[in-house]
């Protein structure tokens, strides 16, 4: 079985197997038309940077599932997915294979 690598070595948390770590995206603070959003108004965009992977999953039934992403993908997670974890003051979430949803490109 191959293992993917944390490459990056700023982050010390190496998600376990099933797991990518994400650096969410800032909040937006303007709206289109130019109007600044307090703090309380901003809302947290479900995307962000891949910044570590975890080990590919192994199913009760055998089967084998290899993290969908890789290391820098930008990606979009549900909304309500994922757990937040602070790390050297920097604020990642740990989301599930299940509930990354995209891959953005370009």
């Amino acid at each position: 079985m191959a293992k993917q690598k944390n490459t990056e070595s700023k982050i010390s948390v190496k998600p376990l197997m099933g797991y990518v770590l994400v650096e969410p995206s800032e909040a937006e603070t303007k709206t289109l038309s130019g109007i600044i959003l307090p703090e309380s108004a901003q809302e947290k965009p479900a995307q962000g940077k891949v910044v570590a992977c975890g080990d590919e999953m192994v199913m009760e039934n055998g089967k084998v599932v290899k993290c969908p992403v890789k290391l820098g993908d930008k990606v979009v997670y549900k909304k309500w997915g994922g757990d937040e974890i602070k790390v050297d003051g920097k604020e990642l979430k740990l989301v599930k294979f299940d509930d990354l949803m995209a891959i953005l490109e370009g």
